[in-house]
């Protein structure tokens, strides 16, 4: 029999790697639905552009309601894939993306996409103007630096958290995009 020097198995030290492994894999997994969320946000988005596009005022009746009920048809199908993500907010920071979804609502409603667009670089703008470093305080680009900004649209943001701060300046870079090809094809 030889004797071999035995080495004390420590448990805490596996559970903490096992641990680690499994946070990457959670961590990813939650990028991924954030981007599927996104995804999904972004043809909800459409079809709500559509729905308020001039041309479409523009149409008889008849084409009219058939392109309405085929933007519900789509509506409905989407609607049977439920994403959800929690991001952790306070009452105030729920307040605060309250805002900011109204107002964009009612910036993709306008129907003018030449305005839309304009009221959508203002509402980027303001995301541009504050930021927050990785140890979660904030700074400043100047005005001058970035364009004009909507103090509306900035005062509600900076209440949101860093997260939904993120997703929307990504919804409206996405929404920006759309209305720009919507002013060039008009």
């Amino acid at each position: 029999m030889t004797n071999k020097s035995f080495v004390p198995f420590n448990a805490n030290e596996r559970f903490v790697t096992i641990l680690d492994q499994l946070d990457m894999r959670v961590e990813k997994f939650r990028k991924d639905a954030l981007n599927l969320q996104e995804k999904k946000d972004y043809l909800l988005m459409s079809m709500d552009l559509i729905k308020s596009n001039e041309l479409l005022q523009n149409m008889s009746e008849g084409e009219r309601e058939e392109i309405i009920l085929y933007i519900q048809r789509v509506s409905s199908r989407l609607a049977t894939v439920e994403l959800n993500v929690r991001t952790v907010r306070d009452a105030s920071q729920e307040d605060s993306l309250s805002q900011i979804n109204a107002l964009i609502d009612i910036m993709i409603k306008m129907g003018d996409p030449v305005i839309g667009r304009q009221r959508c670089q203002l509402y980027l703008n303001a995301c541009c103007s504050s930021t927050m470093d990785p140890n979660g305080r904030m700074g400043t680009v100047h005005e001058a630096d970035v364009g004009p900004i909507d103090k509306k649209f900035e005062s509600a943001l900076l209440g949101c958290t860093l997260d939904d701060q993120k997703n929307i300046k990504k919804r409206l870079q996405a929404l920006m995009g759309y209305l720009n090809k919507q002013t060039v094809t008009n």
